[in-house]
């Protein structure tokens, strides 16, 4: 009787040891794929996502974002934006805080202490307010660029608010945003954040029928002109920063439509 029970004993044992080393190979799995960049989830579309020039991608609940160390901030960020996001919730602004999924070290928030620039958003806040979850995760500091005052609450908030009218309007577009990080750039604080000279934000709708794209390089400064004089091919944009923005769209439409500086189609 009391070998029997040791036997059932180490019976159990050895299950459980067999399924947590299953478990364990699964979670790796998991996470080896995400850091190859190939995760699909909810609210962003990994069809969508650009080359990343550093192979640093990293996957958050909301957007994700290529990581480029050497300018010590985000080439890209990447996120849909659903007519279903658009929300006016006010929630409480969360102290900006270190991303601990950038394996080379996000910079630290301290940098733009006393630097003379913003904290400018890439994925803006207030696209991200469905959720406390999803409005706080936007605090993280891989996800944010020097920016000047005047251009940050000034000409790029005026586009921030278009690509919602936008969102709106075409039930949902996808939008990857980010500074042109070229050598030479001035720089801020202990870690050497780089301060882009022009940000650039591309769309892509597929939810109006026929695809269609727009892109935006503005420079970094205060500005009064019309947004639509802003408008470039997304081509110019890939030849300035290398990255390839729409790679998984069939050849023929990739070509057509990131050729084109036209804004034919998008309600200004």
């Amino acid at each position: 009787m009391k070998n029997k029970s040791i036997y059932t004993l180490f019976a159990v044992v050895l299950v459980v040891g067999v399924y947590g080393y299953e478990h364990f190979l699964k979670e790796e799995e998991k996470v080896q794929t995400i850091e190859e960049g190939k995760v699909v989830k909810t609210d962003t579309n990994a069809y969508f996502l650009p080359t990343s020039t550093t192979g640093q991608i990293v996957h958050h609940d909301s957007y994700s974002l290529s990581y480029n160390e050497a300018y010590e901030q985000a080439e890209w960020v990447a996120y849909e934006l659903k007519k279903s996001h658009l929300s006016h919730t006010n929630f409480k602004r969360p102290y900006f805080q270190i991303d601990q999924a950038v394996k080379t070290g996000a910079a630290h928030w301290r940098n733009y202490k006393k630097s003379g620039y913003d904290k400018g958003h890439l994925c803006p806040a207030g696209d991200r307010r469905y959720s406390q979850a999803a409005h706080d995760e936007t605090f993280l500091t891989s996800n944010i660029s020097p920016q000047d005052h005047d251009f940050n609450a000034g000409i790029w908030n005026t586009l921030e608010q278009k690509v919602r009218y936008w969102a709106n309007k075409y039930d949902g577009v996808f939008v990857v945003t980010g500074g042109v990080l070229q050598p030479g750039l001035k720089r801020i604080g202990n870690e050497k954040v780089a301060v882009p000279k022009q940000f650039y934000k591309v769309l892509i709708d597929m939810n109006s029928g026929q695809p269609k794209m727009i892109a935006f390089l503005i420079p970094h400064n205060k500005s009064k002109k019309p947004l639509y004089d802003f408008v470039v091919s997304v081509d110019s944009i890939e030849t300035l920063t290398g990255i390839d923005f729409f790679p998984e769209l069939d050849d023929a439409i990739e070509t057509k439509l990131e050729a084109s500086s036209s804004y034919k189609g998008w309600s200004f």
